[in-house]
């Protein structure tokens, strides 16, 4: 049974439509985007779900005075979904601790540094990357975490570095970690989400702050014998059909540093 993904969002919808993307190129596996949620009715990423054709429920935030009210409506809306993954992509609100405490560990989200690096209470959009240039760090980059009661405090799931140029501008910088960072990491995490079902303490070590290509090549091919498990059972027969799908020279390229 796919994984049931609903999709927070606020504004233009990019890294929404980079999982559109994904999922038309059936890269998502065992995941579906079900549903989009909108905290803004002007976003441009309602009609880019509208395209896609998948449903879109807006719920203004300006609509609500006090903040549990407006937990309350989103909690709802996800329960309605029935989702079994929740994405935060471009989601302009802190959730509150009642929804995080009913989704936890099913609540990612990609911010656009390398976390603990410019994240926390104040550093979203292009902020972030006019503090990075400001501080003069020489590599910045984006990460993907699950979600807590701390703003960019989740443990990490993934993370990407690209270099800071000397004529970089805060524009120039977002744009080019959107389209090096945020658009491959974001679906690369869904689908690992969705692969594996549940995060096991293994599985989380092995991702943990992992900024390397490589690793990110081998997670690909532990997820695909891991989905395979998932689907086929775990018995040993199923566990060698399972593993018939990794070469073993794939996992050691993979995995050589």
């Amino acid at each position: 049974m796919l994984k049931r993904i609903v999709v927070l969002v606020s504004g233009g919808g990019t890294n929404l439509q980079a999982l559109i993307d994904a999922q038309a190129r059936d890269e998502l596996g065992a995941g579906e985007i079900v549903q989009v949620i909108s905290s803004n009715p002007d976003a441009y990423a309602i009609k880019r779900a509208e395209k896609a054709g998948i449903p879109c429920e807006v719920i203004p935030r300006s609509f609500y005075k006090a903040r549990e009210d407006y937990d309350a409506a989103i909690l709802a809306a996800l329960q309605r979904a029935d989702a079994d993954l929740v994405v935060l992509a471009g989601f302009l609100y802190i959730l509150g601790s009642e929804i995080v405490s009913n989704y936890t560990r099913r609540i990612i989200n990609v911010h656009p540094s390398l976390v603990p690096a410019f994240c926390g209470d104040g550093y979203y959009g292009i902020r972030v990357h006019r503090a990075a240039l400001t501080y003069g760090v020489k590599v910045t980059g984006a990460t993907v975490h699950f979600v807590n009661e701390v703003t960019d405090g989740g443990q990490i799931i993934l993370q990407k570095a690209v270099e800071v140029l000397a004529d970089d501008t805060p524009e120039s910088l977002q744009q080019r970690i959107m389209e090096q960072c945020e658009w491959k990491l974001l679906p690369q995490a869904v689908a690992l989400f969705c692969a594996v079902g549940q995060w096991n303490s293994w599985f989380d070590a092995m991702l943990y702050n992992r900024m390397s290509d490589k690793y990110t090549t081998l997670q690909y091919e532990l997820m695909k014998l891991l989905s395979s498990v998932t689907n086929q059972g775990t018995s040993a027969e199923a566990m060698k059909n399972a593993a018939g799908a990794v070469t073993p020279t794939s996992v050691r390229a993979a995995a050589t540093i």
